[in-house]
């Protein structure tokens, strides 16, 4: 599928601003480097596939590369303070490309959805459209959020069958409250594995997986596990970051036999690893470094 049309001009004339397109470059960036964290429960990394026969880290790579233009697209709806209804065909675009890429495997439908809204609202803030004092969070919940829960359900996603069956959130909810999961949990737990172990980027992404394992009701792992598959993942990774987390001594020797209990149980946090990219995504435009 060819890439998307590039706006070079808004609606009201003016150019878009020179770093708009670096908003797409960071997000794939932020999806690789999930990809290049590992021991991550259940996961596909670098090191290994995790609880999943039938994709690995070039899956991921090519899936990344294929739907990089759809994010660097939805930035620039963004800045033309474009409706939901145009974030939508821009992400089925997307998925498009995306199974194109894998041979029909999803590997970032999670991802376009929410690092393509955070990718919009990052678009509205460097364009003007939006205060500048606004989070990326604040923004998505405030513009698009309503629309983003009245939308049309997917019928054949994982995610929203066990979303329907058990009664979790999802990732709708937690994209239309402005990803609070994001600001209360990844980026605290982020900056803080930052501080413990500065010479050491991998293990903080660890120790900001686990923190968002602990604590999301992952529909992926509901889907795998049923209720008491989320309730063990959860207690799983709640159990290392009480014993210390990275802060621990042999803390990787601890988190890879955590990474082949979930394998053992074929439990696979996908949404955990979605909000682990986005996280570091949001942590990079919170500080206003692009």
């Amino acid at each position: 599928m060819p890439p998307p049309a590039t706006q070079e001009r808004s609606h009201t004339g003016n150019r878009r601003p020179a770093n708009l397109s670096y908003i797409a470059s960071r997000a794939t960036a932020c999806l690789l480097l999930e990809l290049e964290t590992w021991p991550k429960p259940g996961l596909v990394s670098h090191i290994d596939c995790g609880s999943h026969d039938d994709m690995n880290c070039e899956t991921f790579r090519q899936s990344a590369a294929a739907i990089s233009p759809f994010l660097g697209a939805l930035a620039d709806a963004g800045a033309e303070d474009c409706e939901m209804g145009r974030l939508r065909v821009i992400g089925i675009e997307a998925e498009a490309a995306m199974r194109a890429a894998t041979s029909g495997i999803n590997t970032h439908r999670g991802a376009i959805f929410g690092m393509g809204l955070l990718c919009a609202a990052a678009g509205a803030r460097a364009s003007g459209v939006v205060a500048d004092d606004l989070s990326l969070g604040a923004i998505v919940a405030e513009r698009w959020g309503h629309d983003i829960l009245d939308g049309p359900i997917l019928l054949h996603s994982h995610g929203d069958r066990a979303r329907r069956r058990f009664g979790a959130g999802g990732a709708r909810l937690e994209a239309a409250e402005g990803f609070p999961t994001v600001y209360r949990v990844g980026l605290p737990a982020l900056r803080d594995a930052i501080r413990a172990r500065p010479d050491d980027p991998e293990a903080a992404r660890v120790q900001t997986c686990f923190a968002l394992i602990a604590v999301l009701d992952d529909t992926n792992l509901l889907h795998r596990g049923g209720p008491d598959g989320l309730l063990y993942a959860k207690q799983l990774a709640q159990d290392f970051l009480d014993d210390g987390g990275i802060r621990a001594p042999q803390w990787k020797r601890r988190a890879a036999l955590i990474h082949r209990q979930f394998r053992d149980r074929w439990l696979s946090p996908g949404g955990s690893a979605d909000l682990l990219a986005m996280t570091l995504f949001v942590d990079v435009h919170e500080r206003r470094e692009i």
